[in-house]
């Protein structure tokens, strides 16, 4: 970190700090802007406003200094832009979506979802942190660099795509189609939040995931539970016998044959990382209302997140459930599991191991892939990771912690295994921002750290760091 006069003196007089100074003085018209793709629609499994939000994002994307163009898939758009100076200079690839998740239960929104709202320091928007907020603080980094110096430092490749919140269906067929538009060194997502302390974070990975559906069938209609109750079995015991099954609840662990098999370990470095993140286990227990027994402590708390697979129940449903009662024997019995993978777990091997088992454990009962991704990660002592530690350092004034894996999911792999370059990903959004759930929310000063921290990554890897 910056310390002393002389070095602040030399600070402010740098070509990135008269950036920050623009972004600082340009703060109203980027919240003006953010706002109007906020109030755009763009909920991709509904199919709601796509359309108008690309052409929307495409027009924000030139005005920033990008030549943009639009990739057409079977499904929803990807937008791609770039900005190149020259073969000299490191290839950024920038990634991010602009689709949005349903906003139900519309009656938890304080304000409505797509009606941006600022009250007490942050903006309220379905988007707001989940991914336009991020997305838009990108762009305007690369805006306020253009204004600026004339131009990027290095070159800039963005692709925005539709369908992140609906699995990325086509995002990995594009990718391999675009080899060599997409040609790049490193890769930048700003996604997801930062640590509860605030400080910027630095992530080398994610978990990847399959997510399957399960269905246990009795009679072809719902029973009297005393007319037929006895000789007639019913579909939700079968269904929680075979969860059961599936997982020790009190060891933690998954009893699906070879569901650990391929697992990378860990290695030194991301194990000492993973020591050095701050845990508030008290204010954890305290936001999410559970007992402090119930969390792990230290290194354990981050490496189940970060390092293990799990096997987790999403929803179980089946026969009546309302008010009152309602003696049946349900027809039909419904379960969604997902399971989040690491290193080096395929998805498709995963899926196929737990069909075995629902086969083997759960005669009769129907299991469906919904979807998957791929787990991915980069190396700690990667080259550009130390570059990128002090670009976040410069913006932010604090030290950026390391996460060798987020616990969710991504589509990183697109980058490091079908491009073969390393990937980095870089939040913005404040820890509570409630992506996914009602109120969704970006701090405003977030959004503007985020849009320096664009601004400085660029320049440092460039290697200007002036």
């Amino acid at each position: 970190m910056y310390k002393g006069t002389s070095a602040h003196t030399e600070e402010v007089s740098s070509p990135l700090e008269k950036v920050y100074r623009f972004v600082d003085s340009h703060r109203d018209e980027f919240l003006q802007g953010l706002s109007k793709l906020l109030a755009q629609p763009s909920i991709s499994t509904l199919g709601v406003g796509i359309n108008e939000t690309a052409k929307m994002l495409m027009d924000v994307m030139e005005e920033s200094g990008l030549r943009t163009r639009k990739i057409e898939t079977s499904g929803h758009p990807l937008i791609y832009g770039d900005a190149v100076v020259g073969p000299d200079k490191p290839t950024v690839l920038i990634y991010g979506h602009y689709d949005v998740q349903p906003v139900e239960p519309i009656d938890a929104w304080a304000t409505p979802p797509f009606q941006p709202t600022i009250r007490d320091g942050r903006i309220y928007a379905r988007g707001a942190g989940d991914n336009k907020g991020q997305l838009y603080a990108q762009l305007m980094g690369i805006r306020s660099l253009t204004e600026i110096l004339g131009n990027v430092p290095a070159n800039v490749k963005c692709i925005f795509e539709g369908e992140e919140e609906n699995g990325s269906p086509h995002l990995e067929q594009v990718v391999m189609d675009n080899k060599s538009l997409l040609k790049a060194d490193l890769a930048i997502t700003a996604d997801g939040p930062l640590h509860e302390s605030g400080r910027p974070l630095i992530v080398f990975g994610v978990r990847g995931m399959v997510y399957v559906e399960l269905t246990a069938r009795g009679a072809n209609r719902d029973l009297h539970s005393g007319n037929w109750g006895g000789p007639i079995a019913n579909p939700v015991w079968r269904l929680v016998r075979l969860l059961n099954s599936m997982k020790d609840v009190k060891a933690g662990r998954v009893n699906v044959s070879g569901f650990y098999d391929r697992i990378k370990p860990i290695t030194v470095e991301e194990m000492k990382a993973l020591r050095a993140i701050p845990l508030d286990r008290e204010g954890i227990s305290r936001e999410l209302g559970i007992r402090l027994s119930e969390l792990p402590e230290g290194e354990d708390y981050y490496t189940k997140l970060m390092t293990e697979p799990t096997l987790n129940i999403c929803g179980i449903y089946g026969g009546y459930t309302g008010a009152g009662t309602k003696t049946i024997i349900p027809s039909k019995a419904t379960a969604k599991l997902d399971a989040r993978l690491v290193p080096d777990q395929d998805p498709g091997e995963v899926f196929g191991r737990l069909e075995k088992h629902v086969a083997e454990h759960g005669e009769g009962i129907e299991i469906k892939k919904l979807g998957s991704m791929r787990p991915s990660r980069t190396p700690l002592d990667n080259p550009f990771s130390s570059v990128i530690a002090d670009a976040m350092r410069s913006a932010t004034k604090k030290e950026p912690i390391i996460y060798p894996s987020l616990g969710a999911s991504l589509p990183d792999y697109i980058f490091t295994r079908i491009l073969g370059i390393p990937s980095f990903i870089t939040p913005y959004a404040n820890h509570d921002e409630s992506n996914h759930a009602p109120n969704e929310n970006l701090k405003i000063e977030n959004f503007i750290q985020g849009t320096k921290c664009c601004a400085s990554i660029l320049t440092h890897l460039a290697g200007d760091r002036r």
